[in-house]
């Protein structure tokens, strides 16, 4: 499980900041930041977002610490299918896609687009 504080304090030491450069940068106690930091405080959203921009990085990367962004997620609703098929029957067919690529690594999905796409090329 991800632990806030521990992903603050690596954020903040990989820039070469102390709890006083980000007390200067968003307001926040130095004394506080140091709560968070060591798991006695709980962040509201709202504070997250102060830290992030106090360490100037996209809010996402408090809870992901991948070299990439995380992939975004494939919508549950079903109208970004039903609009992209050329009628019902191509619509039913592309949905049952769907939960099979949400659950593929991206690098797989990428592989398959791109197989995809040589097949339209060579068909076309």
């Amino acid at each position: 499980m991800l632990n806030i504080g521990d992903r603050l304090r690596t954020l903040r030491m990989e820039k070469n900041l102390s709890q006083g450069d980000i007390e200067k940068r968003c307001g926040l106690l130095r004394c506080y930041v140091s709560r968070v930091e060591n798991g006695q405080t709980v962040p509201a959203v709202e504070t997250l977002e102060k830290f992030a921009r106090a360490l100037e990085v996209p809010i996402y990367e408090l809870f992901y610490d991948g070299d990439l962004p995380p992939p975004p997620p494939i919508p549950k609703n079903r109208s970004h299918v039903v609009n992209s098929g050329k009628n019902r029957r191509d619509s039913r067919f592309l949905e049952r896609f769907r939960l099979p690529l949400s659950m593929m690594r991206p690098q797989a999905r990428a592989l398959l687009l791109e197989f995809a796409k040589g097949l339209v090329r060579l068909h076309s």
